[in-house]
C-alpha cells in the first residue's frame, strides 16, 4: 500500500469525506504513483541524482505530470517528507493513545511507541532511509521542513516522558528533549540496521530487544 494511500485510510478519508466530486480521486491516484516512485528512486540514487524524467518513468507518466502536480522535484520531496512523518507520528500518537486507555503505564506507552515505529519503518523503508539521509545534510531548501516534522515526531515523544517522569515511572532527573531524541534514534537505526543486515529476524524479535533496553536502561523501576 502506498504512503498517501495508508493515510487516507487510516484518517478515515476519502471521497466519501469532503473529497469534491470529479477527476480528484484520479488525481490522487497519480499523486500516490509519483510519491512511490520518488521515494524508492530516491532512497536507491540519492535526491541529486534522481531526475523528474526518471521519476516520471517509474510511475508510469508523462514528464509534464510530475509539473502538473507539483511545481518542482523540490516540493515533490518537501510534501513526500511531511506525509511521511506526519503518518509516523499519528501512528505513534495513537499506538500510546490505545495503551494509556488500556490501563498501561506510561513506559507501557513509549514500548508501544517502539513496536509502532518499527511497524511503520518495516513497511516504508524506502522512506526510512531517505529520512536518515538527510539528516546529516544542511544544505537543503527544505531542512526547515525537515527540522518542523521531526518536531512533530519528538513533541509527542516528550509528552510521553514527561507524563511517565510527572506518574514516577521515570526519574525526574531525566533529560526529555535529550531522552526523546535517543529513544527515537534508537528505533531508527536499530530498524535501518535490521533491515540491512539482519532481515531474517521478525518485527516481534526485534521489538522485544529494544523493550528489554526501554524497561532496563530507562524505566526507574526495571
Amino acid at each position: 500500500m502506498s504512503l498517501q494511500a495508508e493515510h487516507v485510510r487510516e484518517s478515515g478519508g476519502g471521497a466519501g469525506h469532503g473529497a469534491a466530486p470529479g477527476p480528484r480521486p484520479r488525481r490522487g491516484a497519480t499523486r500516490r504513483k509519483l510519491f512511490d516512485a520518488a521515494v524508492t528512486l530516491i532512497a536507491e540514487q540519492g535526491f541529486s541524482s534522481t531526475t523528474v524524467d526518471e521519476i516520471a518513468d517509474r510511475a508510469g507518466v508523462a514528464k509534464g505530470t510530475v509539473y502538473y502536480n507539483f511545481p518542482s522535484k523540490n516540493v515533490l520531496y518537501e510534501e513526500l517528507l511531511r506525509d511521511g512523518i506526519e503518518l509516523l507520528a499519528d501512528s505513534l500518537h495513537q499506538a500510546a493513545g490505545r495503551t494509556v486507555a488500556r490501563g498501561g503505564t506510561r513506559v507501557d506507552a513509549l514500548d508501544a511507541m517502539i513496536r509502532a515505529g518499527l511497524d511503520f519503518i518495516s513497511r516504508y523503508p524506502a522512506l526510512t532511509q531517505l529520512y536518515v539521509a538527510e539528516l546529516w545534510r544542511t544544505n537543503r531548501v527544505w531542512q526547515s521542513t525537515l527540522t518542523s516534522v521531526r518536531g512533530r515526531v519528538l513533541t509527542i515523544i516528550e509528552s510521553v516522558l514527561r507524563d511517565a517522569v510527572g506518574a514516577g515511572e521515570l526519574s525526574d532527573e531525566l533529560d526529555i528533549p535529550l531522552t526523546a531524541s535517543a529513544l527515537f534514534g534508537m528505533v531508527l537505526v536499530a530498524a535501518l540496521d535490521w533491515q540491512s543486515y539482519q532481515p531474517h529476524r521478525s518485527v516481534e524479535d526485534v521489538h522485544a530487544s529494544l523493550s528489554l533496553l526501554l524497561q532496563g536502561r530507562v524505566s526507574a523501576h526495571g
